[in-house]
């Protein structure tokens, strides 16, 4: 068990020191020296912080990854079996789950296209698309989110009676939600990328990085559940708190706005939010035609917050379970 230990540590100080080295030699011609150099300090401040968390709290932020991984058949059955029963009697099934989204994104397609005949208007190296295709683009990681989040906040409160059984591991609770959600997300990237070769953006090289990005997503929302199912148990007003930061939160995302007409104080404000980075990241694979590292900070902010967040979420997690059964 401590070599086991010992491993992990030096595995995760390796990882660390791979990161911190890549992000103090990378350089980018066109930045502010000054900005980049504070940029670099910041991030190994805070790769130095979660280097130390970690050795200080290994035993308890590792339990819900191992957890996690020696329950991984039983989750991808439950998760299957969850998706199929949230549209069991009815006779359309799982058309239902699907037809949301693409109502949605036709509803808007027809107002703002078609009435108030907006343009995405000319984006990042003079790229002008349409405007359903930019619109696309950015609701497809936000339904995934939307529904991720609010159903992976609910998973305890839904489970109760697994929640009580002693022997199961109510840690994977969370991301059976999460992944019977990606179901749902993979056929609406599949009408995304319809919707994109109708306009003559086909598939290329570049589409494959929608895998990371959807990766990004996942392992995002999932740290932020951890936090969120845990305080609902005891905190009901919760669920209702996040239905309303959703709502604002759509608007907050370039998703039906540019972000890129915006100055360079408020686009520093916009971008401090994880979603851009994704949201960003699904337009440049399927029309910019751009890596993931172009933008290299902001992949080492999103990726810094979300391991944070995660590392937070498996503290509160393991915290307040003890408690889940008594309340439930």
């Amino acid at each position: 068990m401590e070599m086991t230990k010992k491993r992990g540590i030096l595995l995760f100080l390796a990882l660390a020191a791979v990161v911190a080295a890549i992000i103090i030699f990378h350089r980018n011609p066109g930045a502010d020296p000054q900005e980049e150099l504070w940029k670099k300090i910041l991030s190994c401040g805070v790769i130095l912080g979660a280097c130390v968390v970690f050795i200080k709290l290994y035993d308890k932020l590792t339990v819900l990854p191992v957890e996690l991984y020696q329950s991984r058949h039983l989750i991808w059955k439950l998760a299957k079996n969850d998706f199929k029963k949230r549209y069991a009697g009815s006779y359309l099934g799982a058309v239902w789950a699907m037809a949301q989204p693409v109502v949605t994104v036709a509803m808007y397609y027809v107002v703002f296209d078609l009435i108030m005949d907006s343009r995405a208007g000319v984006l990042r190296d003079g790229v002008e698309v349409p405007f359903v295709l930019f619109l696309t683009a950015g609701l497809v990681p936000w339904f995934f989110f939307s529904e991720a989040l609010t159903n992976g906040t609910n998973a305890l409160l839904e489970y109760n009676y697994l929640v009580k059984k002693v022997v199961f591991k109510i840690s994977i609770l969370p991301i059976i939600k999460i992944i019977a959600a990606t179901f749902i997300h993979a056929f609406f990237v599949l009408v995304m990328l319809i919707i994109a070769a109708l306009y003559g953006y086909y598939p290329s090289v570049y589409t494959i990085q929608l895998v990371y990005y959807s990766f990004c997503l996942f392992v995002f929302v999932l740290a932020l559940c951890y936090t969120t199912c845990a305080v609902v148990v005891f905190f009901k007003d919760l669920s209702q708190i996040i239905n309303i930061v959703l709502q604002i939160g759509m608007w907050a995302t370039p998703i039906l706005w540019n972000m890129e007409g915006l100055g360079d104080t408020w686009r520093f404000i916009v971008k401090l939010n994880p979603l851009v980075y994704v949201v960003n990241g699904y337009r440049s694979a399927i029309y910019e035609q751009e890596w993931f590292f172009r933008d290299f900070f902001s992949t080492m902010y999103f990726w810094i917050v979300t391991v944070v967040l995660f590392g937070f979420g498996a503290l509160v997690f393991k915290r307040l379970k003890v408690h889940f059964a008594d309340v439930l």
